[in-house]
């Protein structure tokens, strides 16, 4: 059985909407329900809610704490019956980017592999990609190689490099430079 422990820190797959003011607000996390709905015959997920906001307001003391949180995940050790581990951080898509390169740099030597993924709608709204993205996920934590990712649309990409393409509403290399 492959661990994957699952940190949420809120972002757009985890908004609802909230009918008294018109907006998309973070409440709650609905990973749950989420998880809930999806058949993971190899993968012990086991989720935890560390922040529950926009990534838009991440402070750099968040960024530490998602650091310390991916850390002690991958240094948890394993019970009888599990193989390698995974760390899957659902994260707002507006500065995924930037606590992706934080964690590329700041992990070092890694036993698995952190993959960071979000969504572009939120999970409650119509044609959402919220659960494809969750569900690409934790199926990279056991494919991929030891590293840092950003996970969605059916793309593994791996940091350092990646950037929100919001033109195109996912994420690709940032464009080499001569």
């Amino acid at each position: 059985m492959r661990r994957v422990t699952l940190i949420t820190t809120g972002g757009t797959m985890e908004k609802e909407y909230d009918e008294r003011t018109g907006t998309l607000v973070n409440r709650r996390s609905v990973l749950d329900q989420m998880l809930g709905n999806l058949r993971l015959e190899d993968a012990r997920v086991t989720a935890m809610t560390l922040l529950n906001k926009d990534s838009l307001d991440l402070t750099d003391s968040d960024r530490q704490l998602i650091l310390h949180a991916a850390r002690s995940a991958l240094d948890a050790p394993l019970v009888p019956g599990e193989t390698a581990q995974g760390v899957v951080i659902v994260h707002g898509t507006d500065t995924l980017a930037l606590t992706g390169e934080l964690l590329a740099s700041e992990l070092g030597s890694l036993s698995g592999p952190v993959v960071l993924t979000g969504a572009m709608r939120p999970y409650e709204l119509a044609r959402s990609d919220a659960v494809q993205n969750l569900t690409e996920a934790i199926f990279a934590t056991g494919v991929l190689e030891p590293g840092v990712y950003a996970v969605t649309h059916g793309r593994a990409l791996r940091f350092p490099g990646v950037v929100k393409d919001t033109f195109r509403g996912t994420f690709t290399r940032e464009p080499a430079s001569d």
